[in-house]
C-alpha cells in the first residue's frame, strides 16, 4: 500500500473543488454529521427603532412617519437614522428562485390591516449608490489627515491618536490604521429572488405605539403551507435610546443612557473635521471600543456570535453600561461632529420542522424564520437635549421564545452574498455626517476608503450551511 502523502496538484484540486462546490463538496459527510439541507421557504424579518435624541420632536405624519394609513417608507429604513419604528422583510422560497408573491399577515398590534404584501423589486435602470463622478476611488485625494482615538474616558489615553495622511498613505497603510470589524450580512436585503416588504404597492408606517408582539401567517406561490409563527416581547421594537449629552466638543462631552432591558451590548462612534489653518483637511474619528476600531460598519445588526466576540474582545460595551465620555478636546477644531449609537437587540432563529437529535436523520426543513433587532440614535456632539423632544419608551420586559413545534434554526448561516458593499455604507457615513466640515465629495472620497480598505469579514460559516 501507497503511504506517500498527496500531491500537492490533488491537494489544490481538492481544495477548488471544495470552494466551487464540486464532486469534492458534494461527498456524503461521515455518519457523525447530521445532513442539512436549506428550508425551502427563509423569512427575514429587521426590526430597528431609530432616533434623534435633542432633535424637537417630530409632528405626526413628519416624513411619512406615525401615519398608519399611508406614507413614504422604503425597504432599507432599518439601515438608516431617520426616527421611527421600521421593519424590512424579505422572503425567498426555492420554489420560486426568481421571486415570488406572497402576504404576510401581522398581528393586530402592528396596525397595519390586513397584513401586507410581498413582492418581488422592480428592477430600475440605475441601482442605489454613488454615481460615476462621485466615485471615491476616482476622487483625488485632498491633502490633510485622519486621526483615530478609541475609549470611553476624559482624558485622552497614551499613544492616541492614530495618524494618516491622506496624499501619502498606501493602501495597505489605511487597512492597517482602520482594522474595522464588520458583521457579515444575514438579515432582509434587497437581492434577485427575493420578495420585499415595503414596496410600491404598501408604504405604510409603523405608529410609534405599533407592536410586533402576536401569531403571523406567510402564504405565497411556492411557500409552503403552514408558515406560521409567533413573536415574543424580545423581539418587539426596543425603546428609543434616551441618549444625554453634557458639555460641548471643546471639552469632555458626558454620555449617559438607560440601559435597555433587551439590550445585548451597546456601541458609540463619532465622527467630524474641518480645515486647519493652513488650508488641510483634518477628519477626526472616535469609539466606545477599548481598542482601536473606528466601529464604521458596527451601527449596524450583528449576530449573537458576533456580539459576544466582540464584547470579549471589548469593542462593544457591556449591556449594563449607562454611560460613557468622549475624551477632552479631540473634537475642539471640528466644525461638524456627529455622534451614532446602537443598542445590539436579541435574535431570534426558527424553523420547522425541528432537527432531529439523531445525526443519522437528515433534516430538511419547510422553512425558517430570522428576526433581528437594534435600537439606534444619532445625533451632534454636544447637543442639549430639545424642548418637546421625544422621550423614550419604558424598556420592554424580555419574552421568551414562542411555544410550538419549531426549534431553534442555524443561527450561525448566513444567507447567500449580496450585501451592499462596505465601500458604499462608508461613503454615505462619510458625506452625510461631516458634509458640514468637509462636504459631500470629500465625505464620501474618505468614508468610501475608509469602508472599503478597514473592514473585514466576520463569522464564516460552517461547512454545513447552504450557499
Amino acid at each position: 500500500m501507497n503511504s506517500s502523502p498527496p500531491s500537492r496538484t490533488v491537494l489544490s484540486a481538492i481544495a477548488w473543488a471544495a470552494v466551487l462546490g464540486g464532486p469534492a463538496a458534494a461527498q456524503t459527510p461521515p455518519p457523525s454529521q447530521q445532513v442539512v439541507k436549506p428550508p425551502i421557504a427563509q423569512l427575514w424579518m429587521d426590526v430597528a427603532t431609530h432616533s434623534m435624541p435633542g432633535m424637537p420632536a417630530l409632528p405626526t405624519g413628519a416624513f411619512g412617519l406615525g401615519a398608519a394609513g399611508g406614507g413614504n417608507n422604503a425597504f432599507g429604513n432599518t439601515r438608516g437614522m431617520m426616527p421611527g419604528r421600521y421593519v424590512d422583510i424579505a422572503l425567498h422560497t426555492q420554489r420560486k428562485p426568481a421571486g415570488t408573491e406572497g402576504a404576510q399577515v401581522l398581528p393586530a398590534a402592528a396596525g397595519l390591516p390586513p397584513g401586507v404584501p410581498l413582492l418581488p423589486p422592480q428592477r430600475e435602470a440605475s441601482r442605489l449608490g454613488a454615481s460615476a463622478g462621485d466615485d471615491p476611488t476616482q476622487m483625488e485625494m485632498p491633502r490633510g489627515r485622519v486621526l483615530l482615538y478609541w475609549g470611553c474616558g476624559e482624558e485622552v489615553r497614551p499613544g492616541q491618536p492614530r495618524v494618516v495622511d491622506f496624499s501619502r498613505a498606501k493602501p495597505e497603510e489605511w487597512g492597517q490604521f482602520m482594522q474595522g470589524r464588520a458583521p457579515r450580512e444575514r438579515g432582509a436585503v434587497d437581492r434577485p429572488g427575493n420578495a420585499l416588504w415595503p414596496n410600491e404597492r404598501d408604504r405604510r408606517n409603523f405608529a410609534a405605539d405599533a407592536s410586533l408582539v402576536g401569531e403571523y401567517v406567510v402564504t405565497g406561490d411556492g411557500v409552503p403551507a403552514g408558515l406560521k409563527f409567533a413573536l415574543g416581547q424580545a423581539q418587539d421594537f426596543m425603546p428609543a435610546l434616551a441618549l444625554a449629552q453634557s458639555g460641548s466638543p471643546a471639552d469632555v462631552v458626558r454620555l449617559s443612557w438607560q440601559p435597555l432591558a433587551n439590550a445585548q451590548a451597546y456601541f458609540i462612534n463619532a465622527m467630524g473635521g474641518g480645515e486647519t489653518a493652513d488650508g488641510a483637511t483634518e477628519m477626526v474619528l472616535w469609539s466606545s471600543a477599548e481598542v482601536p476600531d473606528p466601529g464604521m460598519a458596527l451601527i449596524d445588526y450583528a449576530s449573537p456570535a458576533n456580539v459576544a466576540q466582540w464584547l470579549k474582545e471589548r469593542v462593544l460595551l457591556a449591556p449594563t453600561t449607562s454611560a460613557c465620555a468622549v475624551p477632552k478636546g479631540i473634537f475642539a477644531k471640528a466644525q461638524g461632529t456627529m455622534l451614532r449609537m446602537i443598542a445590539y437587540g436579541p435574535e431570534l432563529n426558527l424553523a420547522h420542522p425541528p432537527r432531529p437529535a439523531d445525526v443519522k436523520i437528515a433534516w430538511e426543513p419547510e422553512w425558517a424564520v430570522r428576526v433581528r433587532t437594534k435600537s439606534t440614535a444619532m445625533a451632534q456632539l454636544g447637543a442639549a437635549p430639545a424642548r418637546g423632544g421625544a422621550r423614550a419608551t419604558a424598556p420592554a420586559a424580555p419574552g421568551g421564545t414562542p411555544a410550538g413545534t419549531t426549534t431553534a434554526a442555524r443561527p450561525d448561516c448566513p444567507p447567500p452574498s449580496g450585501s451592499p458593499s462596505a465601500a458604499q455604507a462608508g461613503a454615505e457615513v462619510g458625506g452625510a455626517t461631516v458634509g458640514g466640515g468637509f462636504g459631500r465629495a470629500l465625505g464620501s472620497a474618505v468614508g468610501g476608503l475608509l469602508g472599503a480598505l478597514g473592514g473585514k469579514s466576520e463569522e464564516k460559516p460552517p461547512p454545513e450551511c447552504p450557499r
